[in-house]
């Protein structure tokens, strides 16, 4: 099985502390041990939004500001980079090509921003999409995809399952500059869509959910499921 992890800066360092990382490290590990191959991209979480806040109050352009945000997602990256030791390449991948290289030595490919413009919620799709991947997750500070901001909203409601179709629909609007937030963006989701990409949105606070959804599909998240399927992937296994 071939899957790709976006793991949301907030998820893996909403602070700075060497434990969270190396809980994550120890989930990836794990599985690599099974002979999952695993693509895993980090975004940049507060740190990232902090910098991109900084600068564009020194009138920084939003090109300046992506290229900010990305450089905060690859420090980010290089922390379980350093976790995983030996499991991983030695540095973040910059290009889809050399995360597919990696992935095809046995090394857990560990990516942060590619490009400015785009996020890592679209790294991570594209990722997925290069190497054909069975399983995309995204590992969020939040339950999965909303019909508003939870934080904002009393009303707003969790999807449990979604089609990659109604996944565009949902976030159609969203606004695209740096430091945005939400648990899968536009362009990603287009990308899902494009892709036909089983696509898991779970709250990966916790690293052993990560582990669960690969392992068998059970997650309290939601489903992005492609357009006319109808059976669950023959690679999930019962827990019991």
């Amino acid at each position: 099985m071939r899957a790709v992890v976006s793991i949301g800066g907030s998820v893996l360092v909403p602070d700075l502390n060497a434990d969270r990382v190396a809980d994550y490290a120890t989930v990836i590990e794990r599985l690599a041990v099974e002979g999952i191959s695993l693509g895993l991209v980090v975004g940049g979480g507060a740190i990232a939004r902090e910098y991109i806040n900084v600068a564009r109050s020194l009138r920084a352009n939003e090109i300046e500001l992506d290229g900010m945000g990305i450089a905060a997602t690859r420090l980010n990256a290089r922390l379980l980079i350093a976790a995983l030791g030996e499991r991983a390449s030695p540095s973040p991948a910059t290009e889809y090509e050399d995360a597919g290289a990696a992935l095809r030595r046995g090394d857990a490919a560990v990516m942060g921003g590619v490009t400015p413009g785009q996020t890592t919620d679209a790294v991570s799709a594209a990722l997925a999409e290069y190497v054909g991947a069975d399983l995309l997750i995204y590992a969020t500070s939040v339950a999965g995809v909303f019909s508003a901001d939870p934080a904002a909203s009393a009303d707003a409601r969790k999807f449990e399952a979604l089609s990659a179709s109604d996944l565009v629909d949902v976030i159609a609007d969203i606004e695209m500059n740096a430091g945005a937030s939400a648990p899968v963006d536009l362009l990603a989701a287009k990308l899902i869509e494009r892709s036909g990409m089983r696509t898991i949105v779970l709250d990966g606070t916790d690293p052993e959910r990560i582990e669960r959804a690969i392992h068998t599909g059970e997650h309290e998240g939601t489903d992005v499921v492609p357009e006319g399927s109808t059976d669950e992937p023959t690679y999930w296994t019962s827990d019991d």
